[in-house]
């Protein structure tokens, strides 16, 4: 059985077995929201996070309201500001692959499926679709930046965007409407103004409380000097594209999750090296290669809140 570490007030349990840690989120000990590591984890995560089947124990909220305030609320791995070479940023989004193909192919194919089914929706086919993009490309963008933070992902994730809908609407629209402006001086414009828009749906799902506008502005400003980059990023899975295209397009079931783990790590790649994941507090959590073998100390009997233990 698994053992576990608790961070809570500045202190850290463990470790615990896996269904004791159970028992203590069943007394209310543990809140879903407070983080948790194991062998095996990148970095400290949210209970609600770690065992998501442990749902309605002590306060853990349902897989509906996992990222209802900060999106994702774990430690955002240190990038270099965008100084990672892009083979490497490749290189890595295999490694983050590696014996985990399932989950993204089936998330890829099911989002693919969706998109295609709503377009087929009688009469209203084309504003459904316009409706629910926002909201899926952030749904996208929290299961892609969960699988390169070695996170836990489920196909669920693919919704989560609806929980902060309004802005994902408002960011597709509002880009959508941006590029069509400036297309419309000449094609290249367009393009250069799509690529300063493109970390926009990564931005919402790292941080709920940001708004289309300053989503776009924060875009822009982490895609100065970096648009050739990305751009140079997209041709090396040009090759892979026109291979697929040989193999009838089932190839696309692998180059899709691929592509989408590369644009989710170049995007972590830009922050700068001690920038926190927006969790507050984040920073002064030690990652796991800091844990230490502390036992437990809260008294069996008692079922006062961790949070008070000193």
């Amino acid at each position: 059985m698994r053992q576990w570490y608790c961070h809570l007030g500045g202190q850290q349990y463990g470790p615990v077995a896996e269904d004791v840690l159970r028992t203590w989120a069943r007394e209310g000990r543990v809140k879903g929201d407070d983080l948790v590591w194991t062998t095996g984890m990148a970095q400290w995560v949210r209970l609600d996070w770690a065992l998501p089947d442990a749902v309605g124990l002590g306060g853990i909220p349902g897989p509906g309201h996992l990222l209802p305030h900060s999106g994702l609320v774990a430690t955002r791995p240190a990038g270099t500001g965008g100084r990672t070479l892009n083979y490497e940023l490749t290189a890595q989004a295999r490694a983050a692959l590696r014996g985990r193909w399932d989950l993204p192919i089936a998330f890829c194919l099911l989002l693919t499926l969706l998109s295609v089914a709503i377009q087929l929706v009688p009469y209203a086919g084309g504003i459904a679709a316009l409706v629910v993009a926002g909201p899926l490309q952030v749904g996208a963008a929290v299961f892609f930046l969960s699988l390169v933070r070695g996170q836990p992902i489920r196909l669920g994730m693919m919704f989560e965007g609806f929980h902060n809908f309004a802005n994902a609407l408002g960011a597709y629209m509002l880009m959508a409407i941006f590029v069509f402006l400036w297309t419309l001086l000449l094609i290249v414009p367009g393009i250069i103004a799509a690529f300063s828009y493109s970390q926009t749906y990564y931005l919402l799902a790292d941080d709920y409380s940001l708004g289309p506008l300053a989503a776009i502005r924060k875009s822009k400003e982490m895609m100065r000097g970096h648009k050739w980059r990305l751009f140079c990023l997209g041709l090396r899975f040009l090759g892979w594209a026109l291979l697929c295209v040989l193999t009838l397009g089932i190839g696309f079931l692998w180059l899709w999750p691929y592509m989408w783990t590369g644009y989710a790590r170049f995007y972590d790649d830009l922050h700068p090296p001690r920038e926190s994941a927006g969790l507050v507090g984040a920073e002064a959590q030690p990652g796991p290669q800091e844990v230490q073998p502390i036992q437990p100390t809260w008294p069996q009997e008692s079922p006062v809140d961790p949070r008070l233990v000193q």
